[in-house]
């Protein structure tokens, strides 16, 4: 399938790394944690987590994690749709498409749960046909948009005449939880909001970019290394300080065999999800001669978002560059399961 159009949106309210530990040492906050907790946060906040600033959709960031497990679900349910249609009109916008012109909408998440789904709201907001084909995809986590760009590649190969939109978008701030687990606090101080939005067909488009050759690795053992659970009725995440090395492991695994797939271009580019400042060293440790300047970068403006993110890494790349008629790109995710999930971009 050939992408026809790419854009992002985050939240109006953008927060520094400096004004979250201020927010973190408000007293019902401070009161929540020991002091090895309280130490956990100001090194992250006030260190070198490779964040300096994140967006956030709820409007009361001070008190989120006061919040009932209903009210963080209400911030889901008003901002999500919000932000993804938000994103969706940004690309559909330069190629003046109108929402009667897409035939299916793909919506992929994980801080939130609504039945319907999120491709309701959206399809609502931005006045899509009433027989536009709705897909949600819940439950993928971080890694989320390479299996629903894989989605969208079966419906075109059902309907080549289709046009495909696709949304992965996060609200991490309705899913915030706050409690002594080093891995609760880290996330909490490492991830934000963001939706990246993209158009396909199955016939080439100017951009000239075709999407191809998905793979994915799953490691259930490791399942419990990075997820949600439940509390209280609240999504809480876990994170253990084992998942660079997992990502590291799982990615290399998975270029190795994208490298043996036969009749295929060499790999010009890694378009990688940027989980984290540890995760992006141990990606450069284990696929030294690559550069992954572009995700460090949409990791210190906006923090990890989760599934958004690696679409926003690509939209950096496109900025500046493109694959070459004789390269390709590799597109990786990974996160929840535990695993990994790519694709190849190229001409």
């Amino acid at each position: 399938m050939f992408l026809e159009s790419l854009a992002t949106a985050v939240p109006p309210r953008l927060f520094t790394q400096d004004e979250c530990y201020r927010i973190s040492q408000a007293p019902e906050v401070r009161s929540r944690l020991n002091r090895r907790s309280q130490l956990i946060v100001q090194s992250v906040l006030r260190g070198d987590s490779g964040v300096n600033e994140r967006h956030f959709a709820v409007t009361d960031v001070p008190g989120v994690f006061n919040y009932s497990a209903d009210q963080l679900n209400e911030a889901f349910r008003r901002e999500a749709p919000k932000l993804a249609s938000e994103a969706l009109a940004r690309a559909m916008a330069p190629l003046g498409i109108q929402p009667q012109e897409i035939d299916a909408l793909l919506v992929c998440t994980c801080t939130g749960y609504l039945c319907p789904g999120l491709t309701s709201y959206v399809a609502e907001q931005l006045g899509l046909r009433t027989d536009v084909i709705l897909h949600d995809l819940a439950g993928l986590g971080c890694g989320a948009a390479i299996p629903m760009l894989r989605t969208a590649d079966a419906l075109l190969r059902a309907d080549a005449k289709a046009r495909i939109a696709t949304v992965a978008v996060e609200v991490c701030s309705a899913a915030f939880y706050l409690d002594d687990d080093p891995g609760v606090l880290i996330s909490a101080c490492l991830f934000g909001d963001g939706a990246a939005a993209a158009l396909w067909r199955s016939d080439p488009t100017s951009i000239g970019l075709r999407c191809r050759d998905f793979s994915t690795l799953h490691k259930p053992a490791e399942r419990d290394k990075i997820r949600f659970e439940h509390r209280e009725g609240k999504l809480r995440n876990l994170l253990h300080a084992s998942v660079p090395r997992l990502a590291a492991d799982a990615v290399t695994r998975l270029f190795a065999e994208e490298r043996r797939r036969a009749s295929s271009a060499p790999i010009g580019r890694i378009v990688a999800h940027p989980g984290g400042r540890d995760v992006i060293v141990a990606l450069e440790n284990a696929l030294p001669g690559f550069s992954f300047e572009a995700g460090r970068k949409v990791l210190r403006n906006h923090g990890n978002m989760s599934s958004p993110s690696v679409l926003f890494v690509l939209e950096e790349c496109l900025r500046s560059s493109r694959p070459r008629a004789d390269e390709d790109w590799w597109i990786v995710s990974f996160g929840a399961g535990f695993s990994a999930h790519g694709c190849r971009l190229g001409v």
